[in-house]
């Protein structure tokens, strides 16, 4: 037997431990070089972790383990094949055992799959009791998934039936189950962020509110032949940025960040986009968003959404930005203080758009109306400046053509 140690590898230089989330290959497979075996969870993303070799496969860490960079994780048998693998072996042998009960009519439960296996324990299902569709009559998910529908269908059938027949009883016990969840590698790390903020920023938040009737003129007029000529539509979110870029190159200050003693000032504008995943949110940055036209910056804000929502995200894609925003307003939030994106000094809160009436020269009319918040570090910015910078790009948005004149 050789056997070659599989470690968790080096994956950037903040990341020292991960989490085992998922094992992909099951102990005792037979997996090929660079084939996926598990997927590794760290602070910032999930990644895939390929076999060095090919080989039999043998775990050494369980799913849910925090590993150290260097940590072991598996072993592969580099001379074990399919046809001298003792479960390959075990598997005919019972396949055999299950041949021979058929000939003398005594039931033997066929060969389970692992998948199938563990739906059956948790469903309460007796394996015996299924014929499996598999080679040699092998119980597969498929299969298990069958038996399952099947036992919930006729478990329906049963409790409707007695519910005819049984008298309205009141019912004074109520449900006072609890369970625990371990938190995702991610969710830990983004608490542990969000009390540091809180703890070590002196964050205030300051408000406007900006009429979207021109925005929503200019995209319901031009987004056809938008979309004809470069394949996407005119976003909300692309003119929110190019707003911001044009008016964070004239006040550094709400683009800057703080670090020990000094204030560090950037000459481009690097946006972090606040985006919803499955795990948490993240926040990769589309760079240089002064220099780009709308639709190379509504491309780029599809692709990260896409990888973000897969967990396909880089360390490098996630990393970054001198400035962030986010938009509440997808989930129907009307008003909320979003809170700072460490190190950056300054974040740009959207929510929903809602017609309201509004005095305008002198005049009540409806118009669809958003609530901005900027939420600051006052260390860095001052409270006139934040306001400055607000009505700065409340005047952009409720007249974009100076976007594009540059005045």
């Amino acid at each position: 037997m050789s056997l070659i140690d599989l470690k968790v590898p080096s994956i950037g230089e903040s990341v020292t431990e991960v989490t085992l989330s998922k094992w992909l290959k099951a102990d005792g497979s037979m997996v090929k070089i660079d084939e996926a075996i598990c997927e590794f969870e760290s602070d910032k993303a999930t990644l895939e972790f390929p076999s060095e070799v090919s080989g039999k496969l043998i775990h050494l860490a369980k799913e849910g383990d925090d590993l150290p960079i260097g940590a072991l994780v598996a072993r592969i048998d580099t001379e074990a094949t399919s046809e001298n693998n003792p479960g390959a072996a075990e598997t005919k042998q019972v396949t055999n055992q299950g041949i021979n009960a058929e000939k003398s009519s005594t039931p033997v439960h066929s060969t389970t799959s692992p998948v199938a296996a563990k739906i059956l324990a948790e469903s309460n299902l007796k394996p015996e009791e299924i014929k499996g569709s598999g080679r040699d009559g092998k119980i597969t998910k498929a299969d298990a998934l069958e038996a399952l529908a099947k036992k919930e269908k006729e478990t329906g059938s049963i409790e409707k039936k007695t519910t005819a027949i049984t008298p309205v009883q009141i019912n004074n016990s109520f449900n006072r189950s609890e369970r625990r969840e371990k938190l995702s590698r991610m969710r830990k790390t983004i608490a542990k962020r969000l009390v540091a903020v809180k703890n070590e920023t002196a964050m205030l938040t300051t408000f406007n509110e900006v009429d979207m009737s021109a925005i929503i003129e200019l995209r319901n007029k031009y987004n056809e032949a938008y979309q004809n000529k470069y394949g996407i539509k005119i976003g909300f979110m692309s003119i929110f940025a190019k707003a911001c870029s044009s008016v964070l190159l004239q006040m550094p200050e709400v683009n800057a960040r703080l670090d020990e003693d000094e204030l560090v000032l950037h000459d481009y504008v690097d946006i972090a986009l606040a985006i919803s995943t499955p795990n948490g949110l993240v926040v990769p940055p589309i760079r240089n968003v002064e220099s780009l036209k709308l639709h190379e910056f509504e491309m780029q804000l599809k692709s990260l959404a896409e990888k973000a929502r897969n967990g396909k995200l880089s360390l490098d894609e996630m990393s970054g930005g001198t400035f962030t925003i986010t938009n509440g307003g997808v989930f129907g939030s009307l008003m909320s203080t979003p809170i700072i994106n460490e190190p950056q000094s300054a974040i740009l809160g959207m929510h929903s758009i809602k017609e309201r009436p509004v005095v305008v020269n002198g005049q009540i009319v409806i118009r669809p109306m958003m609530y901005l918040a900027l939420s600051y570090d006052h260390r860095v910015i001052d409270g006139s400046s934040s306001v400055t910078f607000l009505v700065k790009v409340k005047d952009l948005l409720e007249d974009p053509v100076k976007l594009f004149l540059e005045i």
